[in-house]
């Protein structure tokens, strides 16, 4: 068997824009995979690194040695070795699509061959209720109305402000630097959502490394009396230093990892214990293996893993394989609130399923979804033969 056709497409719907790329056989199986770049900038690069990492190392090979064809990226490329939010969610979606097509190949989920699964149902939090919210009583308002879905843990984004464009995307804070009444606004508004929510829902506070050191200890330290769950990169997670000190005058857990990647870009954050849980995305840290050795590296510090989705319910049919067989598996990110559209990208998201704050492992080979042809093809970006 072997790969004789990529498609890759670039995908605009709701405000957000996954880089897919399906990969062919020449015995018919189809595989997808998805690099987690669906928002900022950076798509049409990371498609074009698809395309260069395709027709290079993937097309004519045999899809079954994801080890060899993975390590051909990574050192034939050249860029690979150091680097970044580019080259690594292009491996990571011809990775994922590979496993997908053994996976077919076999008759088996994906988490049977990453050693088989030690639960059968993941929790899950909610991310993304909060894009719209403009005042204190919005997110207060908005936090409650999540519970009331079922959900058992929610995150946001206290610092940020909703964009200008029509689908409520969020603008982050600029040149590291909040006044008083930022403050205070985000000391209040996580407040409001704890008061509203109550004790025994987990709260997340993501500050998205917009700070410097010093104020996120300051912001940090204002925010212990409201027991959350976690503090989502309140540096850079690349400083490790900072990230450390901040862990260190804190009484927060610390979490970081969507924007490290490949094993070595973690190694000094669990070396130094800077954080608690570790969030590495399968769509951009190296594909569904990486992540898994990630995850067991974490697990040697005592750390948790919550795996880090913000793209199409692809990278969420990925995460939930890697989800079942992690010993150390903490919660998982979900954006449920999306357009219907959003979807409509694949057969049947696996987003549509939570129940009680929870989703079910899949059990059909592969990853578990197939791509809704009707939906993305307008979005085809690129089609690859083999010579």
């Amino acid at each position: 068997m072997k790969i004789n056709r990529a498609k890759i497409y670039l995908v605009n719907i709701g405000g957000r824009h996954p880089v897919l790329v399906e990969l062919f056989t020449d015995e018919g199986l189809a595989g997808v995979g998805e690099a987690a770049v669906a928002y900022g900038l950076g798509g049409t690069a990371v498609a074009g690194m698809i395309k260069d990492l395709a027709e290079k190392c993937v097309l004519g090979r045999d899809p079954f040695n994801i080890e060899a064809i993975w390590h051909e990226m990574y050192d034939q490329s050249f860029w690979a070795k150091g680097g970044g939010s580019i080259v690594f969610p292009g491996m990571s979606a011809l990775e994922t699509a590979l496993w997908d097509i053994k996976g077919k190949a076999l008759g088996v989920p994906v988490y049977e061959l990453l050693g088989g699964k030690l639960r059968d149902k993941v929790r899950v939090y909610a991310n993304g209720w909060s894009f719209r919210c403009r005042s204190i009583e919005d997110y207060a308002r908005e936090a409650e109305k999540v519970v009331k879905q079922g959900y058992t843990g929610l995150k946001f984004y206290p610092l940020a402000r909703p964009d200008v464009g029509p689908h409520g995307n969020i603008k982050h804070v600029a040149l590291r630097a909040i006044d008083k009444e930022d403050e205070s606004r985000a000391i209040k508004s996580v407040k409001a959502v704890r008061d509203a929510v109550g004790p025994k829902i987990d709260v997340m506070v993501d500050l998205s490394a917009e700070l410097t050191t010093d104020v996120a200890i300051r912001l940090g330290r204002q925010l212990e009396p409201f027991d959350l769950y976690f503090l989502e990169e309140p540096v850079d997670p690349f400083d490790v230093e900072a990230l450390k000190k901040v862990s260190e005058h804190v009484n927060i857990p610390m979490a970081a990892g969507e924007r490290l990647y490949r094993r070595y870009g973690f190694r000094r954050v669990l070396e130094s214990h800077a954080v608690d849980v570790v969030q590495p995305d399968p769509g951009s840290a190296g594909g569904l293996l990486e992540t898994k050795y990630i995850a067991a590296m974490a697990e040697v510090y005592c750390m948790r893993v919550q795996l880090h989705t913000c793209a199409s319910p692809v990278s969420t049919a990925a995460a939930l394989q890697l989800d079942a067989c992690l010993p150390n598996f903490a919660i998982q990110e979900v954006h449920p609130f999306r357009v219907n559209e959003h979807w409509a990208i694949v057969d049947h998201a696996p987003e549509l399923d939570i129940k009680d704050s929870c989703m079910a492992i899949p059990s059909h080979p592969g990853l578990g979804v197939e791509l809704n042809h009707q939906t993305i093809g307008p979005f085809l970006w690129a089609e690859l033969n083999a010579a």
